[in-house]
């Protein structure tokens, strides 16, 4: 142990972490930029700041405060001290609705803020993108602002008074009329009057530099204000009295189409006569799907508030009355609000990649320039991009005159360095041109802070050193940041990853083969920390469970980045904090669909897991439950189903078994049917085909099916829960959908004169009996080796009906597979982890779900109506791989009504069975699917298509979750069907 930390260790209650661990979790933001800090301090008060400062300052070693880590410019990283406030001081001490202040700690989440505001009809103004993760402390540090802030201001505008720290122990309570200004402030500024009156751009989001223009005596000398915006770098913020306003009572939202973001600027001046809300402004770049949109190529979100939803609508329509639009949308109803403002927010992740995949960075995020200008602006703007051969899709703050951004920079090679140097350099002389400021929101950092004599003079940022000085006299915070800046092309997180790819297991197409370029998806947006109400989202069950940042797809994701750096993870794939960081990642590819950028951590945790123990022995768990499919194929071969469940109820005889198998001792081991599934299959099929041969003996046509599908007998449906695949059958075939078993036999399929297939004619060519198999279990355990195997053997026994083309029958026939993480394993998995074979796409092209065979196979047909609610939780591999769209048509056409809960059960295959995961598993399923199942009404169908969602509500809930296929097969029953 190193003297600082045996020293900040004796001086603090909270946590000190100098290990690898808490150190790579820290090293980047949000930003371009990364720096390793000595350590990590979790303060737990305000007294124990102070001792940090004092051990620092003593040793010379710098402190950096810290949140949610979703700065854009660098100023949450440093090489000293880090001061972690979101996990102590993250509380709302005080909310006083006469008076609309809130007094809060520097590490309260927004979101948690807003929603003890909201029930006395308040909220705090200032809003970014980043709510549900972003701090008030960082809010302060950065002067955040957000979509509201043409009608409330930024952060500045809503700090009555602040509790500060300086470098130097001094506890000041900055405010007004000079309350709290350190010695020497005073008389800095009033020997500049004539500098601060006339330095400073006059428009709604300058946030560059030092405010010290708020220290004027007629804007009251405010200290606190002037404090605002200074990223941590003149005092440590402990509390916070803010004000908070009153929103309108109803909303209504226009979204107004324009041809171009250009033309969008250009008019968005000019609505600020209506008092919006807001006036957001993005192109369709930036749009996933234009459905829902109207008609245009860039789209501004006009808010409006009123007393009343008709009073709303009509402000809003006199919006649309007043632009010049190719089309509008007026949208009053609060679903519809957010779905819309959610491809607002998403922007800030979806800006990372280009449309055709190339990676996109921020470092010109949020400049700003007077509202009147913006259109101006943004041809300048184009045509630098242009002239350096960049490109890159403006969207932001249209009525403040703010622009977000995220341009294609090169940052890997030295000539890319070099050419974002120069084009930072003559942006912000555009910028400056157009009487702007080189930050409209996000802060200067490292990004932009070595740029600002050019926006505002060596005069006038020597006097930020000057006030600098008087703040933090031995340079002790934030070093590097706003006052004597690093230059802005060092530090730069992507120099240390390795320049060639790394060999690995699966394709990565989407990053063209390379781990780095994957794991670089991230960018620290960490939508993955958000702990609130989450809807219809699944990512991130593991951190919405501890709170810790180890455990969020962006903290693994750091970790990640730093084994490729190799400079702080040392020992690469053999790196025990990364095993140990992804070890309550529960696979459930939340973040898949989830992340802004499509971060696929369930992937990146197989590829570690088996990179990690190639040519070592793995964890009990990976035997036990990896290998599943062929211990339970060996049951069923043996007829030993009973055997072993009688042997399973006997407590000391399981507890023998969990012991050895690695499965958490607060388990119960599922029961396994005593007929599987394929079995019962075999003998109706041979019950099928007598009934055909009489009806043809009888002189009668045989009643074939008009089409026909493969039923995927996935192990959970054929072992654990045959039931299900049951009732999937008496669904599908009262559809007129025939179900057809597949064959456990490889065939060849018999060629015809010219070598393509002759049609359904085959002959044996291997008599060994095998079994389809998704690799599931083995794709969750990291044995990539053995699912790699698994899956081809796969392809081929199915390769025959593979080969059959559209042409050549009315269609061929699909694979229905019933558990949804199985059809996810065959869709997104097998085609990445076989890369090379063309029948892995041919397979993933044809998997349905059960409600998608439906939909397709029978459009006409029409489910028994059976006018009940249901609940429960949408399968998180439905969710973030195959969608739900189908299911809830199907539901809705059989008249189940209600939502499912986002989130995900918690036991997640494997995960929730393993030894040490019991209490996350818990933890997973009481956050939504739990207490939805606990507040349904008597008689509610608890609806959970996954093995896993049945079993752990069974387990923790005693409730008996069902399939779509089982509810739907009760109702044919009821109605004689």
């Amino acid at each position: 142990m190193s003297e600082l930390e045996a020293e900040l260790r004796s001086a603090v209650r909270g946590e000190v972490g100098f290990d690898v661990t808490s150190r790579a979790l820290v090293t980047m933001d949000a930003s371009n930029y990364r720096r390793v800090p000595v350590g990590v301090v979790a303060p737990r008060d305000a007294d124990d700041v102070a001792a940090v400062l004092e051990v620092c300052r003593t040793r010379g070693v710098p402190v950096v405060a810290r949140g949610g880590g979703t700065s854009i410019a660098g100023q949450a990283t440093g090489t000293g001290v880090v001061l972690d406030f979101t996990r102590h001081m993250n509380r709302l001490l005080a909310l006083d609705p006469a008076t609309r202040t809130a007094v809060v700690q520097p590490g309260l989440v927004l979101d948690r803020l807003q929603e003890a505001a909201a029930p006395h009809g308040l909220r705090f103004g200032p809003d970014p993108s980043t709510h549900g993760r972003c701090t008030l402390g960082g809010m302060i540090g950065n002067n955040s602002c957000g979509s509201h802030s043409v009608a409330w201001g930024t952060t500045a505008d809503s700090v009555r008074e602040l509790d500060v720290i300086t470098a130097r122990g001094q506890r000041l309570r900055p405010g007004r009329d000079w309350a709290g200004a350190p010695q020497g402030l005073r008389e800095l500024v009033e020997g500049e009057l004539a500098r601060l009156r006339t330095g400073f751009p006059d428009l709604p989001r300058r946030i560059s530099g030092y405010a010290l223009d708020a220290l004027l005596p007629e804007k009251g000398a405010d200290v606190a204000r002037s404090f605002c915006g200074s990223e941590g770098t003149l005092g440590i913020v402990t509390e916070a009295t803010v004000r908070l306003v009153e929103p309108p009572r109803a909303r209504a939202l226009a979204v107004l189409g324009y041809a171009d973001e250009s033309a969008a600027a250009e008019a968005a001046a000019g609505l600020l006569d209506c008092a919006p809300l807001t006036v957001e402004g993005m192109a369709a770049d930036l749009v996933p799907s234009a459905t829902g949109l109207p008609r245009g190529g860039a789209w501004l979100f006009v808010e409006t508030g009123g007393e009343s939803a008709a009073e709303a609508r009509a402000r809003a329509e006199t919006v649309v009355r007043a632009a010049d639009v190719l089309d509008a949308l007026v949208v009053t109803d609060a679903a519809g609000q957010r779905a819309l403002w959610r491809i607002r927010e998403d922007a800030a992740g979806t800006a990372t990649r280009m449309p055709d995949g190339t990676e996109a960075w921020p470092g010109w995020e949020d400049c700003a320039v007077p509202p009147a200008r913006l259109g101006a602006y943004l041809r300048d703007f184009r045509a630098l991009l242009i002239a350096h051969g960049l490109r890159g899709t403006p969207y932001g703050h249209f009525g403040d005159g703010c622009v977000h951004v995220r341009i294609d920079f090169d940052l890997l090679s030295e000539a890319g360095v070099a050419r974002f140097r120069r084009f930072s350099e003559e942006l912000a002389d555009v910028v400056v041109a157009h009487g702007g400021s080189l930050s409209g929101e996000h802060g200067d950092g490292q990004a932009r802070a070595e740029l600002l004599p050019k926006m505002y003079g060596d005069e006038l940022v020597a006097l930020f050193g000057r006030a600098k000085g008087i703040w933090d006299p031995d340079d002790l915070l934030n070093p590097g940041v706003l006052v004597r800046p690093a230059p802005l092309d060092t530090n730069l997180r992507f120099a240390v990853l390795p320049r060639e790819p790394v060999p690995v297991a699966f394709g990565y197409p989407a990053d063209g083969g390379d781990f780095s370029a994957a794991v670089r998806r991230c960018v620290g947006v960490a939508k993955c920390r958000t702990t609130g109400p989450s809807g219809a989202s699944v990512m991130c069950p593991s951190f919405r469970a501890t709170g810790e940042e180890e455990h969020s797809t962006r903290g693994r994701a750091r970790l990640l980045h730093e084994m490729l750096a190799g400079e702080l993870v040392t020992d690469g794939w053999r790196s025990t904090e990364v095993r140990d960081a992804l070890d309550l990642c529960l696979s459930c590819k939340g973040c898949r669909s989830d992340c802004p950028v499509g971060v696929d951590m369930a992937t990146y945790k197989a590829e570690f897991l088996h990179q990690h123990y190639a040519g070592r022995r793995r964890p009990a768990a990976h035997y036990s439950m990896g290998w599943l499919p062929r211990w339970l194929r060996l049951v069923a071969r043996t007829r030993t189903a009973a055997v072993v469940n009688a042997l399973a109820s006997v407590r000391p005889l399981a507890a023998l078994a969990k012991r050895l198998g690695g499965i958490a001792p607060e388990r119960r081991i599922p029961r396994l049917a005593a007929e599987p599934f394929s079995r019962w299959e075999r003998r109706r099929q041979r019950g099928r085909l007598r009934a055909w041969r009489a009806q043809a003996r009888a002189g009668r046509r045989p009643d074939l099916p008009g089409r026909m599908a493969f039923l995927w007998p996935d192990t959970f449906t054929e072992h654990l829960s045959p039931q299900v695949g049951r009732a999937a059958v008496r669904v599908l075939e009262a559809a007129g959908v025939g179900v057809v078993q597949l064959p456990t036999r490889r065939w060849r399929a018999r060629r015809s004169d010219d070598g393509g297939p002759a049609g359904y004619g085959m002959s044996l060519l291997n008599p060994r009996r095998t079994r389809a198999c998704c690799g599931l279990t083995y794709l969750s355990t990291g044995q990539l080796d053995r699912a790699r195997a698994v899956l081809r053997e796969t392809l081929d026994l199915l390769e025959p009906f593979l080969l059959l083309e559209p042409d050549e029958f009315a269609y061929p026939p699909p694979f229905v597979v019933l558990e949804p993480s199985c059809a996810a394993a065959l869709r997104a998995d097998l085609p990445e982890l076989l890369a090379d074979d063309p029948r892995a796409a041919r397979l993933a092209a044809r998997v349905l779900t059960f409600a998608e065979a439906l939909e397709r196979l029978a459009p006409d047909w029409s489910p028994p109506r059976l006018e009940r609610p249901v609940t429960g939780q949408t399968h998180c591999h439905q969710h973030a791989v195959l969608g739900d769209a189908p299911d809830r048509r199907l539901r809705g056409a059989a008249a189940l009504t209600g939502d499912l809960v986002g989130g995900c059960c918690g036991l997640a295959g494997n995960f929730g069975f393993e030894k040490g995961h019991f209490e996350v598993s818990k933890a997973c399923a009481e956050d939504q699917l739990l207490p939805a199942v606990r507040a349904a009404e008597p008689g509610t169908v608890v609806l959970a298509d996954g093995f896993s969602c049945r079993t752990q509500l069974e387990q923790l809930a005693g409730v008996q979750g069902r399939h779509l296929a089982e509810v739907l097969a009760e109702g044919l029953e009821g109605e004689g069907k």
